[in-house]
């Protein structure tokens, strides 16, 4: 074959061959022997473009191929004037990398839905086809170099979002159509932003452009583009579509879309944003940057503290994560950028795991609220085992992942105020107080779930649990390995992938010493020597068991159950945080919510004008009339 043609055949195939093949599986009735061929048919695909996006990188990343095969690829469209369409992909190192790995979470998902269908049973078809289109247009996003192409796979991916929370039975329609309107509205927002773009630049080649925000039309340009960013993101304050997600779809649907690829899509556009198409020279736009991530951090936090729904909690929990990603972005440093892009990666793969962990829980257990669960970690030591993990790796515990990642965010906000003089870096105190506390929180809601769901008495009825089937398990055991795997090893990942996506030399991200093989060690030997003291204490004495009564009379089981969902009850009933609290359950913080509001009074306002009264219209039409004569034709 003509080396020539392998990239252009690599990228048609990964992305229009999922694109597809899903558009085909809608459409398929759900019999059985054609929910059979769906999912193999699924399975093979996403396997096949996780080869693929392996081929991409590996070709990019090796310098003997760059100068025989070409990395990027077009072919022209439609021309108009100046406008010119081109489907132009392109392999470039951030996207490339990104591309890799939500190709893996496309396969993890697949993999894990071949057991765990449950509500979706009777939409077989269109879950495994949305699945596809997922992983197409992810595809076409991440290798797109013109804005326009990129909105169309956008496009496509929301529209998938929106058919894959649809699948969760009772209650998901409302989910859905809450996303699709959220994320619709930061679509247009995204329209109107690169329109803007072309007007000042002149192109929508995303490699060609290279604004400074320093006037009004790239500003604006730059508010659309970022709003669209962190809509799809979860930021604050445009995220309450994900926990109304989190509660209704199903946890695959969780774990691929809003934990894992929606994470690397988002972040990815809000990168090449802030570092590729425009310049920042404003303090005011790094300000704001700064604001969003630091109170995503302790808001979403401090709203996950209080949930009683586990999906619902890890939903909050995504949210908060953004905010580290954001915030290090938002430094202008390059252990701050390199420390965002790792966290979105370590992120992706905690909150994968942790969905999917919670999802086994569902099935084993028929339910997903924590007053229900407990002692599950004796009936399913491997979810259990995983869970902790991940749990543990995104409260920025060592030696896991997450406390790299969100150590370098910390030096980066350091460094910020160390190094810069803006308005954003005289705060940095804030920054860093804001992500430091959003980690204390994030580990005191984590304890709360580990005992609420694994370690605290196990009710009655549970006593049949037992671990799910071997295609649910793989994938989450894979996920809680990379945990572990990315923390220990974190020089090779940042060296490997982070350091060449964002074209920064190895070693000068970081300052400071961690070393993680070390520390891994020496808390290797505690908990050894702590297991040896527990074996030793059990042995020298023996143990009488005898059931727990109070006054004399024996308790049973259900009554000695503590519910972990009371550890930080206290909080929401404290002064100020309970108005806040009680305000957040009615909704009044929720902009869809209120947006709602005020379309129904615009709607009652206009059903008051058209009252089919002659005089009424009369009025009107005359009160226009002054307006235009005086306002525009400015008779007066």
């Amino acid at each position: 074959m003509d080396k020539t043609l392998l990239i252009p055949l690599t990228y048609l195939s990964l992305v229009f061959l999922p694109l597809l093949a899903g558009f085909v599986l809608l459409f398929l009735p759900n019999r059985v022997k054609i929910k059979s061929f769906g999912r193999s048919l699924t399975l093979t695909i996403s396997g096949l473009t996780f080869v693929l996006a392996i081929l991409i990188f590996v070709l990019g990343q090796c310098k003997s191929t760059r100068s025989v095969i070409p990395v990027d690829w077009s072919v022209l469209q439609i021309e108009i004037g100046n406008l010119k369409l081109d489907l132009l992909l392109s392999a470039k190192p951030l996207g490339a990398f990104i591309l890799m790995f939500a190709m893996g979470f496309g396969l993890l998902i697949t993999l894990y839905s071949l057991k765990s269908i449950g509500p979706m049973a009777k939409r077989v078809n269109e879950y495994y086809g949305a699945i596809l289109l997922t992983i197409g247009g992810s595809a076409g996003i991440l290798l797109s170099n013109h804005l326009l192409f990129l909105l169309i796979f956008w496009e496509i991916v929301t529209v998938s979002l929106y058919l894959l929370i649809t699948t969760g039975g009772k209650g998901s329609n409302f989910a859905a159509t809450k996303s699709f309107a959220m994320i619709g509205a930061s679509d247009a927002a995204f329209l109107l932003g690169i329109m803007m773009v072309w007007v000042h630049s002149g192109t929508l080649v995303i490699s060609d452009i290279s604004l400074a925000a320093t006037s009004t039309l790239p500003i604006i340009a730059f508010l659309l583009l970022m709003t669209a960013a962190i809509t799809k993101a979860g930021a604050l304050p445009l995220h309450t579509w994900l926990p109304a997600s989190g509660e209704y779809a199903p946890v695959s649907v969780m774990a691929l879309l809003p934990a894992a690829i929606d994470k690397l899509l988002r972040i990815y556009l809000l990168v090449i944003v802030v570092r590729g198409m425009f310049e920042l020279n404003s303090g005011a736009l790094s300000v704001i940057l700064a604001v969003i991530g630091a109170a995503t951090i302790i808001i979403a936090a401090m709203t996950a503290i209080v949930q009683h729904n586990i999906k619902k909690l890890l939903a909050y929990s995504a949210i908060s994560q953004v905010g580290y990603m954001v915030l290090g972005i938002a430094t202008g440093t390059a252990v701050g950028l390199a420390g965002a892009v790792f966290h979105m990666l370590n992120n992706a793969i905690c909150k994968c795991c942790l969905f999917l962990s919670a999802g086994s829980v569902e099935q084993a257990t028929g339910t997903a609220d924590m007053d229900k669960l407990g002692g599950l970690g004796r009936k399913m030591p491997l979810t259990f085992a995983a869970f902790f993990i991940a749990a543990m790796s995104v409260s920025g515990i060592p030696p896991f992942n997450g406390f790299v990642s969100k150590w370098m965010v910390y030096q980066g906000i350091i460094q910020m105020g160390t190094e810069q003089t803006g308005s954003a870096a005289k705060l940095w105190p804030v920054w860093l107080l804001a992500a430091v506390f959003g980690s204390a929180l994030t580990l005191a809601y984590s304890v709360k779930i580990i005992h609420s769901v694994f370690l605290s008495r196990l009710p009655s009825n549970f006593g049949d649990v037992k671990e799910v089937s071997l295609p649910m398990r793989v994938p989450v055991l894979v996920l809680a390995s990379l945990c572990v795997l990315f923390g220990v090893f974190y020089r090779q990942v940042l060296e490997w992938f982070i350091y060449p996506a964002l074209n920064i030399e190895p070693g000068t991200a970081i300052f400071g010493t961690w070393d993680s093989i070390l520390a891994t060690s020496l808390i290797l030997i505690g908990i050894a020597l702590g297991l040896v003291i527990l074996l030793v204490g059990l042995l020298a004495r023996k143990v009488r068991e005898v059931p727990t009564w109070t006054c004399g009379e024996v308790q049973t089981n259900e009554q000695m159950i503590i519910p972990g969902t009371h550890f930080y009850k206290t909080v929401s009933s404290m002064g100020g945080l309970k108005q806040l609290y009680a305000g957040q359950e009615k909704g009044h913080f929720d902009l869809y919510n209120q947006g709602g509001r005020v379309g129904l009074a615009l709607t009652e306002f206009l059903r008051w004008l058209h009252s089919g009264v002659l005089p009424m219209y009369l009025t009107w039409v005359t009160l226009g009339l002054l307006v235009i004569l005086f306002v525009v034709c400015k008779i007066w």
